[in-house]
């Protein structure tokens, strides 16, 4: 099934394995978070087990090779209308979603030492926000 929409996330290639996961996890919580029309609906199981609902459509995990192309698709994202979920290395010293959300308040745009980004939307949005990175492998 082709999506009219897509998802992408982005997370910085150099940190590590744990906090990749970390950093993909919040952020596609987030994405949720800004469009509930994401979840899908809750599992069942042959038993009667119930589960929780996933995202409704594939998300597309690319590799950025630091912060700068990371600031280069935010700056795309924005110019497009998206409305990104952002991660920034501040983030790892926090421990409550105050606390980050102060740390990035903190810090002006220009200067937000990013680690990941994720963004929901047109296709073809999507597609120009992540232009030449590649799906992390």
């Amino acid at each position: 099934m082709r999506h009219e929409t897509k998802i992408a996330v982005v997370v910085r290639d150099d940190l590590r394995v744990w906090q990749k996961l970390n950093v993909v996890g919040f952020l596609a919580g987030g994405l949720v978070g800004s469009y509930p029309d994401l979840a899908g609906a809750r599992y069942s199981d042959a038993s009667g087990g119930l589960y929780g609902p996933l995202i409704r459509q594939p998300v597309l995990v690319f590799a950025a090779a630091d912060a700068a192309a990371l600031a280069t698709a935010l700056a795309r994202a924005v110019r497009r209308g998206l409305t990104p979920s952002i991660y920034t290395a501040d983030l790892f010293a926090t421990g409550a979603d105050d606390a980050n959300r102060a740390a990035v308040a903190a810090v002006p745009t220009p200067a937000l030492d990013l680690v990941g980004l994720a963004v929901h939307g047109p296709r073809a949005d999507v597609d120009k926000t992540v232009k030449g990175l590649a799906l992390h492998g």
